[in-house]
């Protein structure tokens, strides 16, 4: 299950003081310490999201963010860099899954001060593509196919920024966030390098202060304790950071099955469990403050997200066979080393599989169903529970760097699936108000993301409802929207219906508008 998170693009969150939030992974060559919490500590915190490149179907882009630093004044009462990852733990990002949402991803210590620049270091790019060129790339990655890539980096792997909003003053007792977005379309070159340093390639700007911007981004992991009789428990994540987790009369429990709790509340939450934490403030000594808590997994159970690139019926001859998905994954939450991220899986469902929807109290438009095999489409995303005993190992050798190759492939056998949100980054070719509804287009009629173009094709038909949100639009309403904007929309997609004339549906929960063209 997974939470919608309210700003575009690829974020990194800072909060200084008492934790940092971020987003991806790297390394500094400048030297760091990591500070204790003190009086004159403020909470830091970075979230991150990201943008397409253009002409390319990029499906699955992960690196990793080794090191993220800030640099003080000269004169500031900071003396020293101080390091915003504080386990100096690498932490993996798939940018191309934060198109309209953005992640919590650490916290850290930061003397009040001024401070002049941030460096972030990135290491490991992984790329997969689906190819609708008509000429093969390389040799080896063939038109009509996916295929994957470890591309090179075309400059240094830190990046520095010092301009607005540097140089930075951090007051004592006052959170302080950054977001770093993340552009796919400016970073990932044409010859399907990378270039980190790019114009507008990565950009950095300070969120507002709460209660403007309530939400830090999401974070997910295993439930390590939960103390008894408290509002609080500790999570451990998958690049291997624990939080402790405050919960209050506000926060919200989603997706809890009856066999955990019958009332929604702190006492849902269990060792060993999975939960997705909704982030809204960072306290003292890096506490996390839980807007919403949502049920992943239960403990000693195996699933994974991703997105439905092929869908296979039984044959009409055949009424006892299976039907199957082929899933890009994205997100696996415990990171397991079965389950290659970037890979296919073949996923066979099983008779009586279970089916739902993960809407986290959204309400769905009238018509618009998740309880069969027929309700499956390309471009969903969904979350499968892996049954025991049937995760096969993965048949494609990792590709070597700066070479094209197949994603690793497995297979397994599900007997749950649940719809998520999907993201689709497009351009808004039709409103009909009278609907409350839009069409996206554009030229590429697979799923992701491209930027706009004259041979324009529908690819969904987008419904809107009173819990749609807007974000960056002079009217922050469905009355904001315009014909030719760009916009990433997050929303749980649905096979067209008969009246659609083959068009999928795609109910929003948010729609972010990109004014700037950067994506």
């Amino acid at each position: 299950m997974r939470n919608r998170l309210s700003h575009p693009a690829w974020s990194v969150l800072l909060v200084p003081v008492v934790g940092m939030t971020l987003i991806g992974c790297g390394n500094t060559s400048n030297p760091s310490t990591t500070t204790t919490p003190t009086a004159d500590s403020v909470p830091v915190s970075l979230t991150m999201t990201d943008d397409p490149p253009a002409g390319v179907d990029v499906l699955f882009f992960q690196v990793s963010l080794t090191a993220a630093t800030l640099t003080p004044a000269s004169g500031s009462t900071a003396t020293s860099p101080v390091s915003l990852l504080s386990n100096n733990a690498p932490i993996q990002i798939d940018v191309t899954q934060l198109q309209a949402l953005s992640a919590f991803l650490s916290t850290a210590n930061v003397a009040a001060g001024t401070y002049d620049s941030l460096s972030l270091t990135f290491a490991s790019p992984q790329l997969v593509i689906f190819n609708q060129s008509d000429t093969a790339m390389a040799s080896t990655c063939a038109v009509g196919t996916v295929c994957q890539l470890t591309p090179t980096l075309d400059n240094s792997a830190t990046v520095s920024f010092s301009s607005a909003p540097f140089p930075l003053t951090v007051s004592s007792s006052t959170p302080l966030g950054l977001l770093v977005d993340f552009h796919l379309n400016t970073v990932i070159q044409s010859d399907l390098s990378v270039n980190l340093g790019a114009t507008n390639g990565i950009t950095v700007g300070q969120l507002p202060a709460a209660p403007m911007h309530p939400q830090f981004g999401s974070v997910t992991g295993e439930v390590e304790t939960v103390t008894a009789g408290s509002t609080q428990f500790t999570m451990l994540t998958q690049w291997g950071r624990t939080f402790t987790v405050d919960t209050s009369s506000s926060t919200t429990f989603s997706g809890f099955p009856s066999s955990a709790c019958t009332t929604a509340g702190i006492g849902c939450v269990a060792q060993g469990q999975v939960v997705q934490v909704q982030v809204t403030g960072v306290g003292s000594g890096g506490v996390l403050d839980a807007g919403q808590v949502t049920y992943v997994q239960a403990a000693g159970t195996q699933t994974v997200e991703g997105t439905i690139l092929g869908v296979q019926a039984p044959a009409a001859t055949n009424t006892n066979a299976a039907w199957s998905v082929k899933m890009l994954l994205h997100r696996d939450a415990m990171a397991s080393s079965g389950l290659p991220l970037g890979g296919i899986a073949t996923v066979t469902i099983a008779s009586g599989a279970t089916w739902s929807i993960d809407n986290n109290g959204f309400t769905l438009p009238a018509g618009l169903t998740f309880t069969s095999p027929t309700n499956l489409t390309v471009g969903q995303n969904v979350q499968v529970v892996v049954e025991a005993g049937t995760l096969g190992s993965a048949s494609t050798p990792a590709v070597s760097p700066g070479m094209w190759g197949p994603p690793p492939g497995i297979t397994f056998t599900t007997n749950s699936v649940e719809l998520e949100p999907s993201q689709v980054t497009a351009t808004i070719t039709a409103i009909d108000a009278s609907a409350d509804s839009f069409s996206l287009g554009f030229n590429f009629a697979f799923f992701p993301w491209v930027p706009p173009s004259a041979a324009m094709v529908t690819l969904f038909n987008v419904e809107t409802t009173s819990q749609t949100t807007y974000d960056g639009f002079t009217t922050d309403s469905f009355s904001g929207l315009a014909q030719n904007d760009i916009v990433s929309v997050n929303g749980w997609v649905f096979p067209p219906p008969a009246s659609a004339g083959g068009t999928p549906q795609l109910a929003a929960q948010n729609v972010v508008l990109h004014a700037n063209g950067w994506f």
